[in-house]
């Protein structure tokens, strides 16, 4: 009896590959493009600390109605017992240039402290103070992720996350 297993693998290859051909395939969210991450250093020692900065850039057509962020630690970095840091500040960039300090502080929900609504083509810079503990063992890197959902006033809405980069890791030395 002849298996039908090596048949159906050969229509679902060719099924994907015309997909992929025609451009049915799911495109990358815009998501990510809307949201950068950057670190005033990148590297810190015990008794240090470095600003993370997340910047949220609503380059839709619609109004940013709500944001949703977290951001946590890297397995790898909730695996260290001797890394010993907190988030002890937060502040939000405002339009006008000065800056105004955030609902609360910590990864929790950073979404509030962008202060939505967003109009288009305008962004928001929301800055946590990473402080490392003077007792704190550092040997190698304190990594982050993010995620975030984002509305607009259209009715839309864009979810994008785990992020993971480059830019949110600091070397603790």
């Amino acid at each position: 009896m002849r298996s039908t297993l090596l048949r159906r693998f050969g229509l679902t290859s060719v099924l994907a590959v015309a997909l992929a051909v025609f451009g049915f395939t799911p495109s990358a969210s815009a998501a990510q493009a809307d949201l950068t991450f950057s670190t005033s250093a990148a590297t810190t020692t015990p008794g240090g600390s470095v600003s993370l900065s997340m910047t949220l850039t609503n380059n839709h057509t619609y109004d940013i109605w709500f944001v949703y962020q977290t951001i946590d630690p890297t397995w790898l970095t909730t695996q260290r017992p001797d890394l010993l840091y907190s988030f002890t500040g937060c502040t939000l960039a405002t339009p006008g240039g000065g800056s105004v300090p955030c609902s609360g502080t910590g990864p929790a929900n950073l979404g509030s402290n962008y202060g939505a609504t967003i109009p288009p083509g305008q962004s928001r810079t929301v800055t946590l103070t990473l402080s490392v503990d003077a007792a704190s063992g550092c040997n190698g890197n304190i990594g982050f992720y993010s995620y975030n959902y984002i509305e607009f006033s259209d009715s839309t809405s864009i979810s994008g996350g785990p992020v993971y980069t480059p830019e949110t890791r600091v070397l603790c030395a």
